[in-house]
């Protein structure tokens, strides 16, 4: 049980995203920083269906009990005792209200924030502009440091596909802190993947690497 998850629901839903990492990737791989401040806003890119379920692996090995907007969260109000908020789409009133108490509980509990800058989950690797709403946050918060996250999916030489999650150095600029991570993230997804990352999931092995005959015990070490 990490720090995200609240009660039993909340172990619940956990156990529900760690079941499907495993299932659906082979690895996820990442490259922790040397140093994670107390209190940060994960501004992360959002070109995959899972970016959430990563972004809560993450947080949790961080121990940084973080917030996170979601947009679909009506669907699965659960979500809830893992740290998710509404964020719904054309509704405006309510994306007030949660920008409002996420500062609230931000200051009175120092939590963290998991925010998918460009609000919109779409294909890469091209990276939209970054909202507003992180300069709003980042005002009201300034002890909250921004942290650039990118998460890159590849699926080329195993059964499964792999991902990789890359951080950036602190982005002190606040005067155009849009402009700002908008470019850190780019620079970022625009780096090679890296070669000798930590895993920080261990997922499902492709057919060959769990079926392999010659790792049998029953297959004799000795031919006759």
């Amino acid at each position: 049980m990490s720090l995200q998850e609240e009660g039993i629901v909340g172990r619940l839903v956990g156990g529900m995203i760690r079941r499907t990492v495993r299932s659906r990737f082979r690895k996820v791989y990442w490259l922790p920083p040397a140093e994670i401040p107390p209190q940060c806003i994960f501004v992360a890119t959002h070109h995959g269906w899972h970016d959430g379920y990563i972004m809560f692996h993450v947080v949790s090995a961080l121990k940084r009990r973080s917030l996170d907007w979601i947009q679909e969260f009506a669907a699965f109000p659960m979500f809830a005792k893992v740290g998710g908020m509404p964020f719904p789409i054309n509704q405006p009133s309510e994306r007030a209200k949660t920008v409002k108490r996420t500062i609230r509980l931000m200051r009175e509990e120092k939590r963290s924030l998991i925010l998918f800058g460009e609000g919109v989950l779409h294909r890469g690797p091209e990276l939209w502009t970054i909202g507003r709403s992180l300069s709003v946050v980042a005002k009201q918060v300034p002890e909250a440091v921004v942290i650039p996250v990118a998460i890159r999916y590849d699926m080329s030489i195993h059964e499964r596909p792999e991902v990789f999650v890359t951080f950036g150095g602190p982005v002190l600029e606040r005067e155009d802190i849009l402009t700002a991570t908008h470019t850190a993230l780019q620079n970022l997804l625009s780096t090679p993947l890296p070669e000798n990352p930590d895993v920080l999931v261990h997922g499902t092995l492709d057919v060959n690497e769990r079926w392999d005959v010659r790792k049998s015990p029953l297959r004799s070490s000795k031919p006759k």
